[in-house]
């Protein structure tokens, strides 16, 4: 079925409504009539997967932001009053937390599925740039809210990060100021992370809006990564995909009804369960899990304005992917050597989250820096060296042929 059907309300009031203020038409051109390719598999349910897990952070961060006070003195007691005075108070706290962790999961997969099938290419470049733009506001809403719980990890990791601004040169001691509200991490720091973690899923939202509009444009990529032909190509989003979603958010809900039924404090941290104390370190600071591989590009450096650079730029790298990687085909699927090394840095992801959450002494030192350095000779090395020597397998004519020829 080719996406071809127009939007063609029987019900008066719908009618009227949409007659001065298209809003049903616009929900039905892009949840419903939107043409995707016909050979779309379960990687790119991921996305929706990731809007999923936004409504459920923003809902419970609303319900839990009504019971939850921002101050020194009683955020620890007022999580604590959430979680046994509040009804199911510790059903949300556990949801929202566990979510955040499982929102980075789909996220996580969401990006190596368009590193692998080349979704960062023309004509989807601000695409990815729009998603690059929500990883970074969603890195940033998670660690204001790590925060918000005021236990000795949420404390000393609040230090810690903030304190890597100062090693800007000139403007860095201004801005750590600027985030603690003064000359410590205390009460001003815990309201401006309360403010703009309540503040920032919104933004979030908005981008994702962005995001979305931007995807319409050129249309969706798919395993192949060639060219829509002709209407044969193409199927209506409803209801052959959204079936999909519906059934990978089923299966997502198990496995996260699960951690939060089972195992609600397996991706948390046992210090957090302390009240914050300025006087007491931790032995090991560490972030949640899904800052870790950045955190061991952050140590693996020496010097502390390297190891800040070196943070940031694994992450503005990938805003430069698309001419990085200039070779005409699209997909890893048609590309033998770029496949391997695609595994090669799935490994090195892996790698640098263990090393992440590992001391910085002995041997987990220079396994980091070695991690380091291959994920930036990945991007910088690897790839522009590929685009020019990579002789890519045939690809075929059309996506309708390559479906019915899978099929026959």
């Amino acid at each position: 079925m080719s996406a071809t059907r127009s939007f063609e309300p029987k019900n008066p009031l719908v009618q009227w409504i949409d007659r001065q203020l298209p809003i049903f038409s616009l929900m039905h051109g892009t949840l419903v009539a939107y043409p995707t390719p016909r050979n779309l598999n379960y990687w790119w349910s991921f996305g929706s997967l990731a809007g999923f897990m936004l409504l459920v952070q923003i809902v419970t961060g609303i319900i839990l932001a009504m019971h939850y006070t921002p101050h020194t003195s009683m955020a620890f007691a007022s999580v604590e009053h959430i979680m046994r005075d509040v009804n199911y108070g510790w059903l949300l706290r556990y949801v929202h937390a566990n979510g955040a962790s499982f929102f980075f999961i789909v996220v996580y997969i969401h990006i190596f599925r368009g590193l692998y099938y080349g979704s960062y290419k023309a004509p989807r470049e601000l695409l990815w740039m729009l998603g690059l733009i929500i990883f970074i506001l969603m890195m940033a809403t998670a660690f204001m809210g790590y925060v918000l719980p005021w236990g000795q990890m949420s404390f000393w990791g609040a230090t810690v990060i903030t304190n890597l601004f100062s090693a800007i040169p000139v403007v860095g001691g201004d801005i750590v100021t600027l985030l603690w509200g003064g000359f410590s991490v205390d009460n001003p720091t815990l309201n401006r992370f309360f403010s703009l973690h309540y503040l920032l899923p919104f933004v979030i939202a908005g981008v994702a809006v962005l995001h979305i509009w931007a995807l319409h444009i050129p249309g969706s990529n798919n395993p192949l990564g060639i060219d829509v032909k002709g209407p044969q190509d193409q199927i209506d989003f409803h209801p052959y995909h959204t079936a999909k979603d519906l059934f990978m958010i089923s299966l997502l809900m198990v496995f996260f009804m699960g951690f939060v039924f089972f195992a609600p404090n397996y991706l948390g941290h046992p210090d957090n369960y302390i009240p914050a104390d300025p006087l007491v370190t931790p032995a090991h600071i560490v972030p949640e899990w899904y800052f870790l591989p950045f955190y061991a590009i952050l140590r693996s450096v020496p010097d502390k304005l390297l190891g800040v650079i070196a943070m940031f730029a694994a992450i503005l790298v990938l805003f430069a992917l698309p001419w990085l990687d200039k070779h005409k085909v699209r997909s890893g699927t048609f590309r033998p050597i770029f496949k391997q090394f695609y595994v090669l840095l799935m490994i090195d992801v892996v790698v640098l989250t263990i090393v992440g959450g590992k001391p910085a002494e002995g041997t987990w030192v220079l396994v980091g820096r070695i991690a380091t350095i291959y994920y930036f000779a990945h991007f910088l090395i690897i790839l522009p060296i590929l685009s020019r020597i990579e002789k890519a397998r045939p690809l075929p004519e059309s996506i309708s042929q390559a479906v019915l020829t899978k099929h026959a």
